[in-house]
């Protein structure tokens, strides 16, 4: 992989969670959703299909285990996961967990009314939430590898 640089949108709109074998893990500051943006570390890629063959298979892996990781900490009903790069070209998947009553239900998250910040402990306590399960589940993989 060559030398990363995030987007600065991403960098201003999210705050750092962790890191998998292939992303970078972000958490959307916008306390309506818990919202996870995975940032693939590859620079000069759009779209999924510009990835090479076992970097897009990495993605899936990673984007799933967030899916699931969110749904566990959250317990929200449903975990939609888009990548969009209409606004922010560099390629990030959006992981973000709906129910209903939440803001816009059913309708998408994307461009709907004005952003709410989290509080820096409620942003902090998320985060660490997150980060503990990235890292318990990059533990088991890591055992479960022959």
């Amino acid at each position: 992989m060559t030398s990363f640089k995030l987007d600065p949108r991403l960098e201003a709109d999210t705050f750092a969670v962790g890191a998998l074998e292939l992303c970078d893990v972000r958490l959307m500051n916008d306390r309506r959703w818990p919202w996870l943006v995975l940032v693939p570390r590859v620079d000069g890629v759009n779209e999924i299909h510009e990835l090479t063959e076992s970097l897009q298979m990495t993605l899936a892996h990673e984007t799933a285990l967030a899916a699931s990781l969110l749904k566990q900490i959250t317990r929200h009903e449903k975990i939609n996961s888009a990548a969009l790069g209409n606004i922010v070209r560099q390629l990030h998947v959006h992981v973000v967990a709906r129910s209903a009553g939440d803001p816009n239900w059913p309708r998408p998250v994307w461009g709907f009314g004005q952003r709410e910040t989290y509080e820096p402990a409620d942003a902090a306590a998320l985060i660490e939430r997150v980060f503990q399960g990235l890292t318990m589940a990059q533990q088991q993989s890591a055992e479960a590898a022959p």
